[in-house]
């Protein structure tokens, strides 16, 4: 399964990533004159390296290509034409100008299931406005329901916008890939970060459909259970999620409530007494370590869990055991520390095969195997079209 990769920085690499992860060839076009923006996205640097391109590019090929000549022009579409999928997230209307659109690459290849990832999708008054992760958190609901109640907005430390798009993109491509073998015939999927967004408001958009009232913004806590939210212990932070009334009657007696008060004794009590509760629960989990009080909690069977750094993450024996830090050798910088594949398959595995590439690694490789010749490739080399290492001498 060949997919050629337009995209870049973020949306659209962490889809074809995972594409990539579960063994497609994915053929990454970057511009001859620096390739994607992230790669110089540092620091920190792994030697010359960006830590961000490293973060969602391993398992690729790159060919530096430049869209905007017409021999340049060609080869994608010659590309195109080899491919199963194509995946671009550029501003609406770009890929019209460059000559590779959906409409003009499925005369050469019915086939084909392209994939355009966007701000605000390819129709509608917001089609044109340039899109940024914060903004769409923003505008898809995301930022407004979280953080405690009057602070400032707050946005999620990763840009969820971007990769749910791009999560959203990679199953929907699969989608059409399987209805394709029934029908031999390809399509076109037109991915919006904000529909995505908006799509995850779930239960707090059905919150708003219910009762007309804006869900009120609780932290780390549920709008709809409690206890459910991180509580300060002697030395950090535990989430505890007491998400019935049976284990609410478990957990009451151990921070010293007697589970049929009535005022906290069904989760709708609690909820209408939430402040009083939440101020005597945190008074005797502070007293204890989480080390203790996940020992405690766990004997009960009561959900918990800490609040990991970074570092915690990494030392952590279930991250470990699932495999979820690896190494592979990259061609400049040798052996480098990268994320797991997030999903484990019984008899087809994803697996990480290669290092994030050099800009233009592969451009020689592939064009090579289309059949271009050895002049050729020196040809347009010579005239800025693709480059490759070593290509000027």
């Amino acid at each position: 399964m060949r997919v050629l990769d337009l995209s870049r920085v973020l949306a659209g690499p962490y889809c074809s990533m995972m594409l990539a992860d579960l063994g497609a060839e994915v053929i990454k076009v970057e511009r001859p004159d620096g390739g994607d923006d992230t790669r110089g996205w540092g620091p920190p640097w792994v030697g010359d390296q960006a830590h961000y391109f490293l973060s969602i590019n391993r398992n690729k090929k790159s060919v530096a290509l430049n869209l905007k000549d017409e021999s340049g022009r060609r080869v994608a579409q010659d590309l195109a034409k080899q491919s199963d999928v194509v995946l671009e997230n550029f501003r609406p209307g770009t890929v019209e100008r460059l000559g590779m659109s959906y409409e003009e690459l499925k005369e050469r290849n019915p086939g084909l299931v392209y994939c355009s990832i966007s701000g605000f999708g390819q129709d509608g008054p917001y089609r044109d406005r340039p899109a940024y992760d914060a903004i769409l958190q923003g505008m898809g609901g995301l930022m407004g329901i979280t953080g405690p109640e009057g602070s400032e907005p707050i946005r999620v430390g990763v840009a969820v916008a971007d990769i749910g798009a791009g999560m959203q993109a990679a199953f929907s491509i699969t989608a059409a890939l399987f209805e394709r073998q029934r029908s031999d015939r390809g399509q076109y999927i037109d991915v919006s970060m904000m529909d995505v967004q908006v799509s995850w408001m779930t239960y707090m958009a059905h919150y708003y459909f219910a009762s007309g009232k804006l869900p009120p913004r609780t932290a780390s806590a549920h709008p709809s259970i409690v206890p459910y939210q991180a509580f300060p212990v002697a030395d950090g932070w535990l989430n505890v999620t007491v998400g019935n009334d049976a284990l609410w009657g478990r957990f009451a007696p151990l921070v010293g409530i007697d589970p049929e008060d009535a005022r906290y004794r069904t989760n709708s009590d609690r909820i209408e007494n939430r402040e009083e509760l939440v101020k005597r629960i945190s008074g005797v989990m502070q007293k204890r370590t989480r080390d203790e009080w996940t020992k405690i909690l766990r004997e009960h069977g009561i959900p918990c869990g800490p609040i990991y750094d970074l570092a915690d993450i990494f030392r952590d024996e279930q991250v470990h055991h699932r495999e979820m830090v690896q190494q592979v050798n990259h061609s400049v910088e040798g052996d480098i520390d990268v994320l797991g594949v997030p999903v484990q398959f019984s008899r087809t595995p994803g697996g990480i095969r290669e290092a994030p590439p050099l800009l233009g690694e592969h451009t020689a490789e592939v064009l090579d195997e289309m059949g271009y010749t050895g002049e050729q490739i020196t040809a347009l080399a010579d005239r800025g079209v693709v480059t490759f290492p070593g290509a000027d001498g």
